[in-house]
């Protein structure tokens, strides 16, 4: 079944070239290092690698504290941190460029045996932590070869993808063999990924809520909010495409007073879509890139986010969040970030992707449910009237967030045991 699979991926590579080159004309990021994307590297190492997957932005800012863990417990080594898209990319520089030498970027190479080997003959790493689902049957077929212990960290499988993953059985089903350990979320995760076949899992927690609010990052959401002013704001953080469409309407029909809406797309590909949006509309639009440090004009009703790496700062700097990916079904985004700021949060119907994270934040009385745009817009615009309804969320946010810490300490047990025999 590998084979069928590496042959597959010989076939599709013009495809997948082309198509990369195609996502280039929108996000310039895709056309470059393109010879890491066939395991081409240089310089060569100087320092003994421990190796962290993280795909994107999401699964890179989730890193953080595993990645300050890691570099605290091994001074001698230096991280390699891999990734497969340039946003992923470029949150990795803004967020670790501050560790030198000892942190180093690239793209992992395509799944293919030749390809992936190149990579790990080339950075001979002591261990592959890959993060959150990020599982390629290649890579953990050449990780076994050259004998490097993988480990799956803050895991998380839904039941769509186990679904998915078992329809390719023959295939998945080795690969999850394949793994030293793996350190799941939650106690359904680690049943699903039990089933795949994944020896040795435990439950660990979210590493996510262990990521510290930088308090630069907060600094610069107070000055942020200092210049749009008194007014309530509202985010929406992270959203899809599709939904953005979906929240301007009904924003639009309800009419929002004095608010302010700050839509924040996921992709930063899609930030002039959106200020056409907004703009076709009738909304008058600032970008967050424009704002330089002028207070924001007062009749701006459209407030675009279209920086990267500023998330902390958003959350900072609104009264309330939406949490995007939710409205329509495309799994939800992570709303941890949001509570460790302190700020009461709405979601969609489809949290799929963070079910239990979702479900547990509503219980909690952190988050409210909304069941499309309208009724979010409507609960939006209600707490920004009600502030001790509102100021009551972000306490049990705030609470919430803390109580739950402690999966990084959980997961550097089980990743020393794996590096400490590789490195006796």
């Amino acid at each position: 079944m590998r084979l069928l699979y590496s042959l597959a991926w010989w076939l599709a590579l013009p495809l997948v070239l082309a198509r990369l080159w195609l996502r280039g004309r929108k996000e310039p990021g895709y056309r470059r290092h393109l010879a890491e994307r066939f395991g081409f590297y240089s310089p060569p190492p100087t320092r003994p690698l421990l190796w962290v997957h993280a795909v994107s932005v999401g699964e890179t800012r989730a890193a953080e504290p595993l990645i300050d863990a890691l570099l605290a417990a091994y001074p001698r080594h230096a991280i390699l941190l891999t990734h497969m898209t340039p946003t992923g990319r470029a949150t990795g520089q803004a967020l670790y460029g501050k560790h030198g030498e000892r942190l180093r970027q690239c793209y992992l190479p395509y799944d293919t045996n030749w390809m992936v080997g190149r990579f790990l003959r080339y950075f001979r790493p002591a261990i592959c932590i890959l993060m959150e689902t990020e599982v390629w049957p290649n890579v953990m077929a050449q990780c076994r070869r050259h004998q490097v212990p993988v480990a799956l960290v803050n895991a998380r499988l839904s039941e769509r993808s186990l679904a998915k993953a078992q329809r390719l059985s023959a295939l998945m089903t080795e690969a999850a063999r394949s793994m030293a350990c793996v350190a799941a979320q939650t106690e359904a995760d680690a049943q699903r990924l039990r089933s795949l076949g994944a020896p040795h899992v435990a439950v660990t927690g979210s590493v996510k809520f262990d990521v510290t609010p930088p308090q630069a990052a907060v600094d610069k959401g107070l000055a942020m909010r200092a210049l749009i002013g008194a007014r309530p704001v509202f985010l929406c953080a992270s959203t899809r495409e599709g939904e953005e469409s979906l929240i301007l309407d009904a924003w639009k029909e309800a009419g929002s007073g004095d608010a302010l809406l700050l839509i924040v797309p996921r992709h930063p590909q899609r930030f002039d879509e959106v200020a056409r949006m907004a703009q076709e509309r009738g909304f008058a639009v600032l970008r967050r890139t424009a704002m330089d440090d002028r207070p924001a004009p007062a009749d701006v009703q459209v407030l675009l986010g279209d920086s990267m790496g500023e998330m902390f700062a958003y959350y900072a700097a609104c009264d309330l969040a939406f949490i995007g990916g939710s409205l329509l079904p495309l799994g939800g985004q992570n709303l941890i970030e949001a509570c460790a700021v302190g700020k009461p949060v709405l979601i969609g119907p489809h949290t799929f992707n963070f079910a239990a994270v979702s479900e547990d934040a509503v219980a909690a009385g952190a988050a409210l449910r909304v069941g499309d745009a309208g009724a979010m817009v409507s609960e939006a615009q209600r707490l920004l009237k009600e502030a001790g309804q509102r100021e009551a969320m972000a306490e049990r946010a705030l609470a919430f967030a803390r109580q739950h810490r402690g999966a990084t300490a959980r997961t550097m047990v089980l990743l020393r045991e794996l590096i400490e025999r590789r490195l006796s």
